[in-house]
């Protein structure tokens, strides 16, 4: 005869504060339950999926994508940036389902090209202020097609590559005119986050979330 009917305060159904077994089972049934619901996706979400679903390569300004765009001098001469490791992860997993990811910059430094190396990316672009001509090029080498591309970028310097790709993203807190023109702009700012809910997006897109989030949700 089942048990689970009778209780006493929760904890003390054994007499030692330990659980018994049918909260325990109620308790794993109420965890599966809850990875199991649906996440609730804005409508803009929503609305960008289909665009999503055909890219193949993400491409990536970096400060005020990849940083929070703040730069600080070292005494040496050199530059720091700050990256995190949410975006990080996101990308590793992206690319681990077919998406490739690569940068493109105006600016040069050093702690992007280590950052791009420890990524693994595909692409990476420096000193390139005409970033337009740099993707034509990466279309052209590649044989991908702009539908099948998507950007992000946070200021007026990417509004030409913005309206060239067929997914075009901004972080958060992008200047109001680009902000304005893309297709998404995501809930995070740039370096907080930004870049991992663009890659969630893709993955999503491809119905591969689900199956990397059941990798490490055992």
């Amino acid at each position: 005869m089942s048990s689970c009917g009778i209780s006493g305060p929760s904890g003390a159904g054994n007499g030692q504060g330990y659980p018994s077994d049918c909260e325990l089972t109620a308790a794993l049934r109420e965890r599966a339950r809850q990875r199991n619901r649906p996440l609730e996706r804005s409508e803009a979400w929503q609305r960008v999926l289909p665009r999503a679903r055909q890219v193949r390569l993400l491409l990536l300004d970096v400060d005020g994508v990849l940083t929070d765009g703040t730069i600080v001098y070292t005494t040496d001469g050199g530059e720091s940036k700050g990256f995190n490791t949410r975006d990080g992860f996101g990308l590793r997993l992206l690319q681990d389902n077919g998406v490739e990811a690569g940068l493109i910059t105006a600016r040069e430094s050093e702690a992007v090209q280590r950052r791009a190396a420890d990524l693994g990316l595909a692409h990476v672009y420096q000193g390139c202020r005409d970033k337009l001509a740099v993707y034509e090029e990466i279309l052209s080498a590649s044989g991908l097609r702009p539908p099948q591309t998507a950007y992000m970028g946070d200021d007026w310097l990417d509004l030409p590559l913005l309206g060239r790709v067929g997914l075009s993203l901004a972080p958060a807190d992008a200047v109001a005119e680009v902000r304005g023109r893309v297709h998404y702009v995501t809930e995070q700012g740039g370096g907080r986050g930004a870049v991992r809910e663009v890659c969630d997006l893709l993955l999503e897109a491809r119905g591969a979330l689900a199956s990397a989030l059941a990798r490490y949700d055992r």
